[in-house]
């Protein structure tokens, strides 16, 4: 079984930012899975360094395109080994085996259908940032300016530039043909959706040759007008997914690509979505080659609502800082910082959904789940463990099998790993982790029933005690496996301490594994607090570091004198009460025409449909930002309607003269539960 996996070859116009981490963080993780679970994987991530945007920077340094991509590029290779990024390959598209592949892309259609490359002039807008044509229905106008959607930046306006165009327009039939019969080739359905609209639309043929700049791959077939072009960006940077596997002569094809090509998964953000799902399989069509498995796109990381990018240093979060600063107190330092980082990137929002971060909701979730919940087990399982070693039976038998809660403990476990298993083969981390912290709470309520430290005390105990401490080692090496894929330091180090070794340490957990030889022996007698709690002079000290006071304060609480002289009168508990709070998820969102304020929403609270309702939050949140979140609803409010449409409730969030966030909560709870 081979299992091949994409990041999107990242633009070398500036260094490395969170997005980017983001997108390489879940490859990643997706990756380990596959390998642990004993399959061929390949994972391949790497830089795009061609186009318009390249020149440009360039000219801005006093450098060649080639000195600036040199500068650059090893920077994405480093940060990705910084981060613990491992078993990838890299390819750079100034590469001479790339250049060769994407040359005998183009002569392939030329020679599959010779009709579909053709010259004509092209006029219309252009975005440098995305390098893409847009028509005015894809854009925003401002006045008298066109603005990209996704860049909020104005486009240029080319006037009769002379190009080779790519037939796009008859691809919409046969692309709509193999979404039908393969569902699963874009994800998630919102995506899909998206494409199948797109692409019923009609398409309009492509220009895929530029000879306005001269940074990138000439096309491989001279222009009767004697012009020199070369190949557009997109098809250029898209072929790398195929030319890593092809042999060093620039052929298509070879044992690599027959190996890995049938069972190839690109991972993308939403941005390049039509990219990837329209130009790439319509280019690949047009070469008579085999189309990719699988396109998942997922959404974007905001801070306060803006995308978190280059052009924008004011919500751009440092990838290797952060961890720095999160691990700066753990035993095990950086490493343990970048673990609680993939964790809250991978568990904060469902892949494919949007998320916004601040640091309210990354330390809730490294003291509530990293150093609580698995914290707290593993504490006090290692120090019994470490004190009563030889009491530990090297291996479980039948003596408690009819007698729970024993046995309810393997049980969980079992769920444990059905759940994590199906949920990383679906591409959902988010509800891996959900599945796998589920096991680590039920585990911290068996060492409350069993209470090992009583039986400790009473040596008529001891077969008891034993078999007790057997389950706490064997289900913390159940769980250091289950996590390894997203916490990799930690998860080994779990399995260490409880005597996993060899092999072992790189398999994916088993059912059989709560039954498995335990030798007291490699017992760890010093195991140390993994994720040490943050208290309040630890966030202080991470936030000051991290991003400046002009965006510190409106993202985390900080310890601060405070007034209280603009506080409202106090109510009593009968007052409270009166307010009926419940937990929500909000399912669809969408902007009330002609309301700049106010967004549309259905809000699931465990009902036979979800609410209506209207909120004010619109300046602050991308309608798209907020499908998936978990809000508190004021669900006994008299109902009204709103500029024709009706609420049936009042989402709450913090506001001081602007919104600065919706109210959350920090565990995962059904829809409808009261909030008190």
């Amino acid at each position: 079984m081979t299992f091949y996996i994409t990041t999107p070859i990242y633009y070398v116009n500036d260094v490395p930012h969170l997005g980017h981490a983001y997108t390489t963080i879940v490859v990643d993780a997706l990756a380990r899975f596959h390998r642990m679970r004993g399959e061929d994987t390949r994972f391949l991530t790497g830089t795009d360094e061609h186009g318009q945007k390249v020149e440009e920077a360039a000219t801005k340094r006093g450098l060649t395109p080639q000195q600036l991509v040199d500068q650059v590029a090893p920077r994405f290779d480093e940060t990705w080994r910084t981060l613990g990024i491992t078993d990838y390959h890299f390819i750079r598209t100034t590469s001479e085996k790339h250049k060769k592949v994407v040359g005998e892309l183009w002569k392939r259609i030329r020679a599959h259908n010779p009709d579909d490359l053709y010259l004509a002039s092209y006029q219309g807008w252009y975005c440098v940032a995305c390098e893409a044509f847009y028509t005015e229905s894809q854009l925003v106008k401002d006045g008298e300016t066109w603005n990209c959607s996704i860049h909020k930046k104005p486009v240029a306006w080319l006037d009769k530039e002379r190009s080779w165009f790519f037939k796009l327009s008859r691809y919409a039939e046969p692309l709509l043909a193999h979404i039908a019969a393969h569902p699963e080739f874009i994800r998630p359905d919102a995506y899909r959706n998206e494409i199948v609209a797109f692409l019923k639309g009609g398409l309009r043929d492509l220009s895929v040759s530029r000879t306005s700049f001269a940074w990138g791959i000439p096309v491989p077939e001279p222009d009767p007008e004697g012009l020199s072009h070369v190949i557009y960006v997109w098809m250029d940077a898209l072929t790398n997914y195929l030319s890593d596997l092809c042999p060093a002569d620039g052929t298509i094809g070879g044992p690599a690509v027959e190996h890995y090509w049938p069972n190839v998964l690109h991972v993308i953000g939403k941005d390049i979505l039509r990219f990837h799902a329209v130009y790439w399989p319509a280019f690949l069509m047009a070469a008579n080659l085999p189309l990719p498995k699988g396109i998942f796109a997922h959404g974007w990381w905001t801070v306060r609502g803006e995308k978190i990018s280059k052009s924008l240093p004011a919500t751009r979060i440092d990838p290797i800082k952060l961890p720095e600063e999160l691990g700066a107190t753990a035993t095990l330092g950086r490493a343990i910082g970048i673990d609680a980082m993939r964790y809250y990137l991978l568990r904060e929002v469902p892949l494919g959904n949007d998320g916004d971060f601040t640091f309210e909701s990354l330390f809730g979730r490294f003291n509530a789940e990293l150093a609580n919940d698995l914290g707290n087990l593993v504490n006090r399982s290692m120090t019994l463990l470490s004190r009563q070693v030889d009491r530990v039976p090297p291996l479980r038998d039948a003596y408690y099998d009819d007698k729970p809660p024993h046995t309810e403990l393997e049980l969980a476990a079992t769920e444990a790993i059905a759940a994590a298993t199906h949920a990383f083969e679906a591409i959902s981390p988010s509800r891996a982790l959900e599945a796998i912290w589920k096991l680590v709470r039920e585990s911290n309520r068996y060492v409350d029933a069993t209470q090992p430290w009583s039986l400790a005390k009473n040596p008529d105990k001891n077969i008891e005690l034993g078999h007790v401490l057997h389950e706490l080692a064997a289900v913390i090496g159940v769980i250091g496996g289950l996590v390894q894929p997203v916490l990799p330091t930690a998860g080994r180090m779990l399995r260490t301490w409880v005597g996993v070794a060899g092999h072992d340490l790189e398999r994916w957990p088993e059912p059989r594994d709560m039954h498995r030889l335990v030798a007291p022996s490699m017992i760890a007698r010093d195991a140390k607090p993994l994720f040490p709690r943050l208290d309040d002079d630890a966030q202080n000290r991470i936030v000051a570091a991290i991003v400046p006071d002009a965006i510190a304060k409106p993202n985390v609480t900080i310890v601060e004198e405070s007034s209280t002289k603009d506080l409202p009168p106090t109510i009593t508990i009968d007052d409270f009460t009166k307010a009926d709070l419940r937990t929500g998820t909000i399912v669809s969102a969408a902007a009330i025409p002609k309301a700049k304020k106010l967004l549309h929403l259905h809000v699931d609270l465990g009902e036979a449909k979800p609410r209506s309702i209207v909120a004010g939050i619109a300046e602050r949140y991308a309608p798209e930002a907020l499908v998936g979140k978990r809000v508190i609803v004021v669900a006994n409010l008299e109902p009204v309607t709103l500029r024709g449409v009706r609420s049936e409730g009042m989402v709450l969030a913090a506001v001081d003269g602007a919104i600065l966030g919706l109210s959350t909560i920090d565990e995962d709870v059904p829809p409808g539960t009261r909030v008190r």
